[in-house]
């Protein structure tokens, strides 16, 4: 059964309680089509005046033989074909109608009654059915009317969108109202200004919820198939930009073909046929399926279409169907295996159900029922057939009409109210209400006639339209339904969950909604916890994702050539984290944090610097103090034995002045050593750079001052007059002067000032004396540089000189050793990173100083403690022989 063509009718403006029983309780006079199923199936209540017409699509034709090699082929051939299920179309409109009449609170006066015809899913027959309703009569004259007419209020229909839009295009010539309680039909340049009512909710929020759907289970990898027309590609036009928008991939769109002509569904079935095979070879375990009335039954068939063995492709599926399609069979599909379907997820209409309405479908027989589809509808249900006066013998069983609707499978028939069913109903309640409201907006002057008879003709149903935009009321099954001014339902979608057991008995449970009218954190609902899932996703939560999830520490990248929900997984680039699965980029941590080891999350950094208390700095002050005390110790030797030649010899205040700077160089590193303050910064490399320029300009003094002993020695030498204090003090205070000019400079332009450090090392905020100046801090080094270089020169070149004690080779040694410590200081210092750069400065520090107090007062030392003996004048005058 496919489209369902109605018409209701309204009755003399008598009271309820005078009219005749037969007048309050239309029978149907006229049963058409019955013995010549290409003729349009109607019924209709002559009793009512006022009609509602209906246009269902019940049945079609299918012109061809199916030969299967794995299913039984139908009985098919120029025959008509009945979808059971939709029988149910006409119950809720015969019940809606029934309900009406007898309420006394609407329409108090009037009776309804209704026509259906059968679209048969055929243009031409649709149109055929719609100027019947118009016209009632089997023989109509278009724009005529002629006899005694009931008067036409509405039509309701289709349940497909091409079928309401072939009633529409008729209907606006005539401006009588179509409520529709199938899919929206598409306006486009063809179609200008056709208005409608849409009896079913708005197909954005089916997409939406959806979309909801596809989120909280976190399906991201997943296949859509639609029926190849218009509605088809538009609901490609409107979910797959939303899909996309929220990071859900297509892994295929696959376009399933109408038939338009007979030879063209062997085409069909052989597309169905592979279309079912990609699905099963994909890893796509989530589909959406949009098709139209009869697409179900299409859908059954892929099953036995596929061209490899049935132990090859069977996988589990969750298929998401919308709410224009109902599980339904025809007659020949009866005992097929609706596996396929097992765990699947429905939009569908919502509906609940109306009172006495089960009872009422379960009281219709064809022996109680006189309407033009029951017979057909019971013989292809039940598998049997009626005897008829003009037929002998009936092949098979014979229907007694006493068979029980009960025993009929779901896919067939359904006692509970459907979504479609639920708009029918819904559409007969609001043109009766709207036609309520129209009688009642008339006065009592102009809406009635001398004998009491309503004055309303088929020209009035025009006036219906403005009552019915904005109407609102509460049905009989506690739902209110409101029609707002665009003609659209205000209304939602319900979630069902197909179950098919083991015995192939059907059962669908209501796990979800999607109610748009509630506050915007209640729109969607779904219940998992009851949901059944298909038997071989083990009752665990399926899983639809093109590559699994990217892991903590690692980000997304695309493969080439991929959707976007394609990609590998890399781990995160040095210095940077992700915190969640699948993200798209790596990024820093924030300043003052570094990753952990994993890169998935931020460790703070700790505060750090060359302390007293770690056992580098206790280290560096032990050894700061080791050899601070061996400069004192020296200096206390000599001091012992101020007048002992040794101690005379080579300037003894040059002496005194190298040792006590070599002093100050020891303590000087611990400016290095502690929390870096603003002052301890500035005395840093100025104490550093003077005290260490002192000591190197008297070893130079020193040097020059045993060169010009020398030369002084040799008769007639001019040098005498340089040998004295004076030079050696002039040397030392002059080399000094321009070292303490550097270090003033550097503090009036960019002095040193306490910084932090973040980036040198990953673990650690170094706390630091920032330079200031680096040109000003390689300076003071250059300087101390060039003043060491010409004393290892000058040295040098005196190394041999033929003393007893030569104190310029001491002195060569000792420039040699300052000079490689500084050389190698600087690529050292520069490869440091954090509190060991400063650690490199102090340990360069005390080991130049230590070379200066070893190599050139070692000696010294070791005559004056160990050889007292040596410590003369005679052993210091003696030269070397040559």
């Amino acid at each position: 059964m496919y489209g369902l063509c109605s018409s209701l009718c309204c009755h003399h403006l008598l009271p309820r309680a005078q009219q005749s029983p037969q007048v309050a309780a239309p029978l149907p006079l006229q049963v058409l089509g019955v013995q010549r199923p290409h003729e349009p199936y109607h019924t209709y209540y002559q009793s009512g005046d006022v009609i509602v017409g209906g246009i269902v699509t019940l049945a079609f034709f299918l012109h061809a033989t199916l030969e299967f090699t794995k299913v039984p082929p139908p009985p098919l051939l120029e025959e008509l074909i009945l979808v059971p299920k939709y029988y149910q179309h006409i119950v809720a409109l015969a019940f809606a109608v029934q309900e009406i009449n007898k309420n006394s609170e609407i329409l108090s006066n009037v009776t309804l009654g209704f026509n259906i015809y059968d679209s048969y899913f055929n243009a031409q027959k649709t149109n055929h059915a719609t100027m019947l309703l118009i016209y009632n009569m089997k023989r109509f004259f278009p724009n005529y009317i002629c006899g005694i007419q009931n008067h036409l209020t509405s039509i309701i229909g289709g349940l497909d969108a091409k079928t309401s839009i072939d009633i529409a295009n008729l209907l606006d010539i005539y401006k009588i109202p179509q409520l529709i309680y199938g899919s929206s039909p598409i306006m486009n340049y063809k179609t200008p200004g056709l208005s409608f009512f849409q009896m079913s909710p708005l197909e954005r929020h089916q997409y939406e919820g959806i979309l909801s759907l596809l989120l909280h289970f976190m399906w991201t990898w997943i296949g859509i198939v639609v029926i190849a027309n218009d509605n088809g590609e538009r609901v490609i036009e409107k979910i797959v930009p939303l899909l996309s928008q929220n990071n859900i991939c297509l892994s295929f769109i696959e376009r399933i073909g109408e038939i338009t002509t007979p030879n063209e569904i062997f085409d069909l079935f052989s597309e169905v046929a592979k279309i079912h095979d990609k699905i099963m070879d994909s890893n796509v375990n989530v589909l959406i399926f949009y098709g139209e009335s009869d697409t179900m039954v299409r859908l059954r068939w892929i099953a036995y279409l596929s061209r490899k063995n049935i132990t090859d492709t069977v996988k589990g599926k969750v298929w998401i169907f919308t709410a224009q399609m109902e599980l339904n069979s025809h007659v020949y599909q009866r005992n097929w295996d609706s596996d396929i379907m097992n765990g699947a997820l429905s939009f569908t209409i919502h509906a609940n159900e109306p009172l006495g309405f089960q009872s009422f479908t379960e009281n219709r027989n064809p022996s109680m029922t006189k309407d033009g589809f029951i017979k057909d509808y019971w013989q292809q249900s039940f598998n049997c057939a009626f005897k008829t006066s003009d037929v002998s013998e009936v092949g098979g069983d014979i229907c007694t009409g006493e068979e029980k609707q009960e025993d009929l499978p779901v896919t067939f028939f359904e006692k509970r109210m459907t979504g479609h069913s639920y708009s029918i109903y819904n559409s007969v309640y609001a043109a009766a209400h709207a036609l309520d409201a129209l009688i009642s907006s008339r006065s009592a002057q102009s809406s009635m006639a001398n004998n009491g008879r309503l004055k309303f003709q088929n020209q009035d149903s025009w006036q219906l339209h403005c009552f019915l935009k904005g109407l609102s009321f509460n049905n009989s099954a506690g739902d209110l339904v409101s029609i707002d001014y665009n003609g659209e339902l205000l209304a939602g979608y319900d979630i069902l969950n197909w179950i098919v057991s083991s015995n192939d008995s059907f059962i669908s449970v209501k796990v979800g909604r999607v109610n748009p009218a509630v506050l915007s954190d209640q729109i969607f609902i779904i219940n998992e916890d009851i949901i059944t899932w298909h038997s071989l996703f083990n009752q665990s939560k399926p899983v639809s994702i093109c590559t699994g999830s990217c892991h903590l520490g690692t980000s997304k990248k695309i493969k080439e050539g991929q959707p976007f929900c394609c990609y590998d997984c890399i781990p995160c680039p040095d210095g940077k984290i992700s915190e969640k699965e699948d993200t798209n980029d790596c990024y820093l941590c924030p300043e003052g944090s570094y990753p952990n080891k994993n890169q998935d999350s931020c460790i703070s950094k700790t505060l750090t610097f060359v302390s007293h208390e770690e056992p580098l700095g206790v280290s560096l002050v032990f050894f700061v103090l080791l050899f601070s005390s061996l400069s004192v110790m020296v200096i206390g030797i000599f001091l012992k034995n101020h007048n002992t030649p040794i101690v005379i010899a080579n300037s003894r205040n040059l002496t005194y002045i190298l040792l006590i700077s070599l002093l100050l160089c020891f303590l000087s590193a611990l400016l290095f050593i502690g929390h870096p303050g603003k002052v301890v910064c500035l005395l840093q490399q100025m104490t550093f750079g003077v005290v260490f320029t002192v000591a190197v300009s008297s070893v130079l003094a020193k040097t020059i001052t045993v060169v010009l002993a020398f030369q002084a020695t040799k008769p007639g030498s001019k040098m005498r007059m340089f040998v004295g204090k004076r030079l050696s003090n002039s040397i030392v205070i002059s080399c000094s002067l321009i070292q303490i000019g550097i270090c003033m400079t550097w503090l009036a332009t960019s002095p040193p000032f306490p910084d932090t450090d973040i980036v040198s090392v990953v673990e650690e905020i170094i706390l630091h004396c920032n330079q200031g100046s680096v040109t000003m801090f390689y300076s003071v080094l250059s300087y101390l540089g060039f003043l060491a270089v010409i004393s290892f020169i000058v040295a040098f070149m005196a190394r041999k000189l033929p003393d007893t004690f030569n104190e310029a080779k001491f002195i060569t040694f000792s420039m040699l050793v300052f000079c490689s410590v500084w050389i190698s200081f600087v690529p050292t210092y520069l490869s440091a990173k954090g509190k060991y750069i400063v650690a490199v400065e102090i340990f360069s520090i005390l080991v130049s100083s230590a070379g200066l107090l070893g190599c050139i007062f070692l000696p010294k030392c070791y005559i004056i403690v160990l050889r007292p003996d040596l410590n003369n004048r005679e052993y210091l005058m003696k030269r070397k022989q040559f």
